[in-house]
């Protein structure tokens, strides 16, 4: 999983299985793929993908599929149907796809606004994100009203079985930094069905809006370092940069307050620049703290100013994975605890494999 993951994967039908994603946040370019049970992301739209070593074969009737690599065949793989919420839309016309999105096998995820103020300004936008692409390719909406989300949520657990969901957003200002976005989405969803919900946002500036998430029906928050050094954060996200690691650090105690240890969560894309021992210093600290760092292979988005940067090699992700798992089990911390959101998915990258 975690080669398959660094190196993607190159497809004999593209049209096998649920919808391959391009653009958007959360994991582009990815594909979902079942491996011995266990559904993850695999990127089969980037650079790399296209010189894979790993190649699926045609689907056979039963469903499944031959994973080969340089050409012999070393697995049987599958790929999670298209779900039955994607078939059906909103009284004014709007498709269900284009409000929310299945991640993994048993995951809603929305982007709740696909705009930011600092995403088109190469002096203030992540140069790894691709929120723009899927709403300038007409993919999807703007703006996710509450009532629209609660509608989605409730036809995707009922028709296709949803777990948990999962909520970020652009960030619409410096203030709340989405946070009161998130609020009457999460509190309109958990009005029309009972489903785990994480949000996800950048620190807002003032901790009261961490009561005010829990109260709104949010069971756990991700807030996304994304990368664990100064110098690697600025050069990669000069605007997000301007949100110091020490405020993070602050932002993630004062949530950890409200929500309890394991239920706080951080994005860390390997691959970008830090090196191994400082992201494993980075993730000693967080654990301390009770912050759940899910750490995954950088992948290059197509459309973005990174999408020919090298995606990370495997050897050097199951270097970090295999200590972070160690760590995370000693500290108490394990991703199938996590209520809701990327970590208890764990689809977008193999670390839950090393929680032994």
């Amino acid at each position: 999983m975690t080669d398959l993951q660094s190196r993607g994967l190159r497809l004999t039908d593209p049209d096998a299985g649920a919808p391959s994603r391009r653009g958007g946040a959360g994991p582009t370019d990815h594909k979902a793929v079942t491996v011995d049970g266990r559904t993850i992301m695999v990127p089969v739209h980037t650079g790399s993908a296209a010189d894979s070593p790993f190649e699926a074969g045609a689907m056979a009737a039963d469903g499944s599929v031959p994973l080969q690599r340089n050409g012999k065949t070393i697995a049987t793989i599958g790929f999670p149907r298209q779900p039955r919420f994607y078939k059906m839309q909103t009284l004014d016309g709007v498709p269900y796809s284009k409000i929310a999105q299945l991640h993994g096998s048993d995951v809603l995820a929305t982007t709740v606004l696909q705009t930011c103020v600092r995403y088109g300004r190469r002096s203030t936008s992540c140069q790894f994100c691709a929120i723009g692409e899927s709403l300038s390719n007409g993919l999807t909406i703007n703006r996710k009203l509450p009532e629209q989300l609660a509608e989605v949520a409730r036809a995707a657990v009922l028709l296709d079985g949803v777990k948990h969901m999962v909520m970020t957003t652009g960030t619409p200002n410096f203030t709340d930094r989405g946070a009161a976005l998130l609020c009457e989405s999460a509190f309109a969803v958990k009005a029309a069905v009972d489903l785990p919900i994480q949000a996800q946002c950048e620190p807002p500036d003032d901790p009261i809006w961490f009561t005010r998430m829990k109260a709104a029906g949010i069971d756990s928050l991700g807030m996304h370092l994304e990368a664990v050094t100064p110098e690697v954060r600025q050069r990669i996200m000069p605007g997000k940069a301007e949100v110091s690691i020490e405020q993070y650090m602050t932002a993630f105690a004062d949530a950890v307050a409200v929500f309890g240890r394991g239920q706080v969560s951080t994005y860390i894309l390997a691959g970008l620049g830090d090196t191994r021992d400082a992201i494993l210093a980075m993730c000693e600290q967080l654990v301390a703290i009770g912050v759940y760092p899910f750490v995954v292979p950088f992948v290059p988005a197509s459309g973005t100013p990174l999408a020919d940067h090298p995606a990370p090699d495997p050897v050097f992700m199951r270097s970090l994975l295999q200590p972070l798992g160690a760590m995370l089990v000693a500290g108490g911390l394990r991703s199938a605890d996590i209520k809701a959101g990327c970590g208890r998915c764990g689809a977008c990258s193999s670390l839950s494999s090393f929680e032994r």
